[in-house]
């Protein structure tokens, strides 16, 4: 990584304020920036961008290239003459603390198939709104530039619609779950509109974000990714690559992922991703893997990667058991995939020599039992690992998430989406955990969530991340998700009554006292 220290914040957009039910990327998107750059942060870090799946998660998304359409802003649509004023009124059942998934979904699909009926009617169609020649231009760009994934998810999400009933791709009608040249040729002709409704959401959602990305960048913000390591089974992924999956021959899975049992759970946990057949990406010389690279780093200046321990050695699961407890440990691609991932990088970056100038765009999510193989491996590839505040004190100084034992390449961070939030934390703590928090601090505790904060900026990691919850001090009942759960994840969203002048002075100050404002080489803040 750069040897620049950093600091940001962990907040994906969906929790950003809004009218329409959900944050999406308009004007409160440019104000979290604007308020980034006041706080003296330089890194906004967000959770996957594709489409949510089951329980609205983002990490089950239905393609692995596609943007959300949830966070498309409608009122640039409404600025382009595609929807009115009118038709953007906000439904009276949004609320403004949570996102009720199925009431935005409605709201916004409904309203952005108004705005693709009008951007595609014909010119002097009467009532209707017809695209400028450029934004067609645009478009036709764009849906040519995408076309190595566009056209399969496109059709993918217009056969879902056609077969709403139908739970799985599998249990469509076999030559279309097949993938029959014949069947695809037809089902296109036959749902070209629908195709073309879907390709102009994800050309509305790749421009407003490009817009917001060159926004953040010009003020010295840049976008932390989340790459999923596994995909959803029910994704365009696993039916239009069939044979980079391990699948039987009518597509099923036949193992699946997930993690043996451990301290936190008897019975392991099931994912019930499909798993990839690693030698086929071999093969191929993990083209796939490159072009999802390329298109998450064309929304993001770093990436991390979840679940890092999976490409050193990953658990595979029969995919007819109930639980993890059968499952077995496999070889993984190890760093034969990343050093494929490096020569693309230095290729597109015109080095011939292989050695790139920037520094390596990816962060190794290495949570969890960690062997040491695969710190081998992370180190190997030179990837900057995790460590989380929260994890650190067990009353033992060789915690490795305690700050004295960290490294330059790490990337700390109070808590993740994942976990509860400060001080929620603080309060599930015994008697004797909050005392060894106090004296490894040295503090009274009554600000236990910015002395966290601090603990984290002053540590050596090369980045500091804190989720905005955090910096708002709030309790459990903000926290983003909660693993196992199956229902009310991914809900949490604040309002900028929310936030006050010390929120942005108080990082800002950390920030210059622990040199992570750019350039900065003093202790001393601004003015």
């Amino acid at each position: 990584m750069a040897c620049q220290r950093h600091s940001g914040i962990l907040l994906h957009p969906t929790s950003l304020p809004g009218a329409h039910g959900s944050g999406d990327l308009g004007p409160a998107a440019y104000h979290f920036v604007d308020w980034l750059v006041a706080g003296g942060q330089t890194l906004w870090q967000v959770l996957p961008l594709g489409g949510s799946g089951p329980g609205n998660s983002p990490y089950m998304s239905p393609s692995a290239f596609a943007g959300n359409e949830l966070l498309i802003d409608l009122d640039q649509l409404r600025d382009a003459g595609w929807l009115t004023d009118g038709e953007l009124a906000p439904d009276p059942s949004f609320v403004e603390t949570r996102v009720n998934y199925p009431l935005v979904r409605g709201y916004r699909m409904a309203r952005l198939r108004w705005a693709a009926a009008r951007f595609f009617a014909t010119p002097g169609t009467v009532g209707r709104a017809t695209a400028s020649s450029a934004a067609q231009g645009d478009f036709a760009n764009f849906c040519s530039g995408a076309q190595l994934w566009l056209d399969d998810y496109a059709l993918f999400m217009a056969l879902e619609k056609t077969y709403a009933g139908v739970d799985v791709w599998q249990q469509w009608p076999a030559p279309l779950a097949a993938r029959e040249p014949q069947a695809l040729r037809a089902a296109a002709s036959e749902l070209a509109d629908e195709c073309a409704f879907w390709k102009f959401c994800q050309w509305c959602f790749f421009s407003q974000w490009a817009a917001l990305k060159g926004y953040a960048n010009a003020h010295g913000v840049d976008f932390i990714g989340d790459m999923p390591i596994f995909v959803s089974p029910h994704s365009a992924d696993v039916w239009a690559q069939r044979t980079l999956f391990d699948l039987d021959r009518a597509g099923w899975p036949r193992v699946v992922a997930g993690v043996p049992p451990d301290y936190f759970s008897a019975s392991g946990q099931r994912w019930g991703n499909p798993l990839y057949d690693w030698p086929a990406h071999a093969a191929e010389g993990y083209r796939w893997w490159i072009e999802r690279m390329r298109t998450t780093l064309v929304l993001c200046d770093v990436v991390r990667i979840d679940h890092f321990r999976g490409f050193e050695s990953y658990w595979e699961i029969p995919a007819d058991a109930l639980t993890a407890i059968e499952g077995q440990w496999l070889a993984g691609p190890g760093a034969a995939l990343f050093s494929a991932l490096r020569k693309a990088a230095d290729k597109s970056e015109g080095n011939s020599q292989g050695q790139s100038e920037k520094p390596f765009t990816i962060i190794a999510e290495d949570l969890g039992e960690i062997t040491p193989e695969v710190a081998a491996l992370r180190e190997a590839v030179g990837l900057p690992g995790m460590r989380i505040l929260q994890f650190a004190f067990d009353g033992y100084s060789d915690n490795p998430y305690l700050p004295h034992n960290f490294d330059v390449n790490t990337v700390v961070y109070t808590g993740t989406h994942d976990n509860d939030t400060t001080r929620g934390w603080w309060a599930t703590l015994a008697a004797h955990e909050q005392a060894n928090v106090r004296r490894y601090l040295d503090v009274d505790g009554e600000e236990i969530v910015w002395d966290l904060i601090a603990a984290a900026s002053a540590s050596v990691a090369i980045f500091c991340i804190v989720p905005m919850q955090d910096v708002l001090g709030l309790g459990s009942e903000s926290r983003m998700n909660q693993p196992g759960l199956g229902e009310g994840s991914w809900e949490w969203r604040f309002q900028w009554t929310q936030v006050q002048p010390e929120h942005a002075g108080r990082l800002l100050e950390l920030a210059h006292l622990h040199g992570r404002v750019s350039g900065s080489r003093s202790m001393q803040p601004p003015g």
